[in-house]
């Protein structure tokens, strides 16, 4: 019988499937599909409390933390803690079975507390909702500093909002370091937000009235992310690529081939390679055109900024335009989620 298009992905190539904020029941299905991995972000407690199979019993577990919990904020944190928890739970053999390789979910906290101590204090809480909990910290001047510090206690850790080269370089520079002075230290990976970075790409030529091509612009995150994994492979470094923020087909796709995992929703992308079975084809590997490359360097300032090893310095990460969009979708939605909660609150 012929296996399924992600099975074979795994069969031919090093490349693996992880799976996106998804539901209890999306979990299963995407294990029996071949994920071996799951993402989970701060958008995950707003689309429990409005998802039409998971409402009920999100707001079962809301009630019961409301009762014992007084501050909305803290409610909403416990929620997700214990929501994602959940998951860990559906990809906890996975784990057992591969010794921790694989089965990991990894857990983005609250979007509005990301200074130092509340990232490090909130990927504390998060573990304890299982073994298999990864904490997401973003690659910010200070999620740089909390992620030195919680690979130095052994927490997995998944570097979440790289856009540029020089931020995933950081990841590995501080791995490098705390990582060398212990026996066992964690799994870390960092995640290239590819299709994100796509999607403000697109906007920032369109609001400048840049003329480029559109063959430059569809390649675009793709040539940064071959970067990023060419330069961390060649250093010899143990962090893991993740490819993320996929906006389509061709996110998952063209990374076919390369020694990373991809994280995609299953609705929309996962279930559509599936129905399309389309063939497994090493397409990481081709060589980026060189007029491709010198198109996007000379047009788009913020391409050149994430190209350049030294394009972006550590204070200038938060505030880099596609970190800034992908941001703002999470603390958008998780507005939407204390809001719930609070009407929650004020209805019982």
């Amino acid at each position: 019988m012929k296996k399924s298009y992600f099975h074979r992905v795994t069969a031919q190539t090093p490349t693996r499937f992880w799976i996106n904020n998804v539901t209890r029941e999306e979990a299963d299905t995407a294990i029996e599909a071949g994920a071996v991995g799951c993402t989970q972000n701060p958008s995950y407690v707003y689309k429990m409390l409005t998802h039409e199979q998971e409402q009920a019993y999100a707001y079962g577990k809301l009630d019961a933390i409301l009762a014992e919990e007084s501050d909305d904020e803290l409610a909403q944190e416990i929620l997700q803690q214990q929501l994602v928890g959940e998951v860990a739970k559906h990809f906890l053999p996975l784990y057992e079975q591969s010794s921790g390789r694989y089965g990991y979910v990894s857990v983005q906290g609250n979007p509005f507390r990301e200074d130092v101590d509340n990232i490090v204090r909130n990927a504390r809480m998060n573990r304890e909702a299982g073994p298999n909990i990864m904490a997401k910290v973003p690659v910010t001047e200070d999620g740089l500093k909390a992620i030195e510090i919680l690979i130095a206690e052994g927490v997995p850790i998944n570097a979440t909002e790289v856009m540029g080269v020089r931020q995933a370089m950081d990841v590995c520079d501080i791995y490098d370091t705390v990582a060398g002075k212990m026996k066992n230290p964690p799994p870390v990976y960092f995640s290239h937000i590819t299709g994100i970075y796509d999607e403000y790409l697109q906007s920032y030529v369109q609001e400048r009235g840049i003329e480029i091509s559109d063959d430059a612009m569809w390649q675009a995150g793709m040539v940064i992310a071959r970067k990023v994994h060419r330069l961390t492979k060649e250093r010899g470094s143990a962090v893991g690529f993740i490819g993320g923020g996929v906006r389509g087909l061709h996110h998952f796709t063209e990374m076919v081939g390369a020694e990373c995992s991809i994280t995609i929703n299953w609705k929309g992308t996962a279930d559509k390679l599936i129905e399309q079975d389309g063939p497994v084809i090493d397409r990481f590997h081709t060589p980026v055109s060189e007029s491709v490359l010198d198109e996007l360097l000379e047009r788009v300032e913020d391409f050149a900024r994430g190209w350049m090893i030294n394009g972006l310095q550590p204070h200038e990460y938060e505030d880099f335009g596609p970190v800034v969009l992908f941001r703002t979708s999470f603390e958008n939605n998780w507005g939407q989620a204390r809001e719930l909660i609070a009407a929650r609150r004020a209805a019982t």
